[in-house]
Formats: C-alpha cells, sequence, structure tokens
C-alpha cells in the first residue's frame, strides 16, 4: 500500500503563486509516475502535470502550460525524497478547485485510471 498525503492549498489572489507538497510513504518501488490532477465540479478529473519517479521527465497540461513546474525532492535517504510538489505561479480563477497527487506504476500515465492510489486531495481557490 501506498499513502499520500497532500497540502499547500489555500486561498490566493489572481497573479499568486502556490506550492503543493504529496508526500508519499509505504510501497512506493514500483512507482513509475506521480501526478497532479484536479477536478472542477461536475467535469472529468484532469492531469495537470506529471513526473516520473526515477528519470525525472515530467509533462505539463496545456492548460497549465508555463505556469506550473512539477519536481520531486533530490535529497536522497530520507523522508523528503518521497516529496512531489506542484508550483504554480500566475494563478487564475480557473485554477480554483480541489488537487489531488496519485501514483501510477504503469506504463501509461495520462488518465486518471493509469494511477492506483490517491491522496485526499487539497483545495486552491483563487480570488479576482
Amino acid at each position: 500500500q501506498v499513502q499520500l498525503v497532500e497540502s499547500g492549498g489555500g486561498v490566493v489572489q489572481a497573479g499568486g503563486s502556490l506550492r503543493l507538497s504529496c508526500a508519499a510513504s509505504g510501497r512506493t518501488f514500483d512507482t513509475t509516475t506521480v501526478g497532479w490532477f484536479r477536478q472542477a465540479p461536475e467535469k472529468e478529473r484532469e492531469l495537470v502535470a506529471a513526473i516520473s519517479w526515477s528519470g525525472g521527465r515530467t509533462l505539463d497540461a496545456d492548460s497549465v502550460k508555463g505556469r506550473v513546474t512539477i519536481s520531486r525532492d533530490n535529497a536522497k535517504n530520507t523522508v523528503k525524497q518521497n516529496t512531489v510538489y506542484l508550483q504554480m505561479n500566475s494563478l487564475k480563477s480557473e485554477d480554483t478547485t480541489v488537487y489531488y497527487c496519485a501514483m501510477s506504476s504503469s506504463m501509461s500515465h495520462n488518465l486518471s485510471i493509469h494511477y492506483d492510489y490517491w491522496g485526499q486531495g487539497t483545495r486552491v481557490t483563487v480570488s479576482s
């Protein structure tokens, strides 16, 4: 089992920044990808960004391209090593929703069905 705990959400003014954190624990050894998703009411869960667990390759959704950076803590042999961050800049009102961290052991990673474990979510509210 893998446990994921997100933090860092909150209320920010439009144009501001937030950094979300996802702390993973448990059996992470077969993880291939960590993704950040978001889901607005009555909409499908959308991939925001993803990072490969070992190689550092990343991808960003078109809706946030140029405004987000996903990264993994490079500290070795520490608890922080299993933490993935989502830095979000130039936030817009349409970014307001709940953000989820998820882990995948699949070779595919674009859709929520490719992910096995999910955190409880952290809410981001962007005020205009």
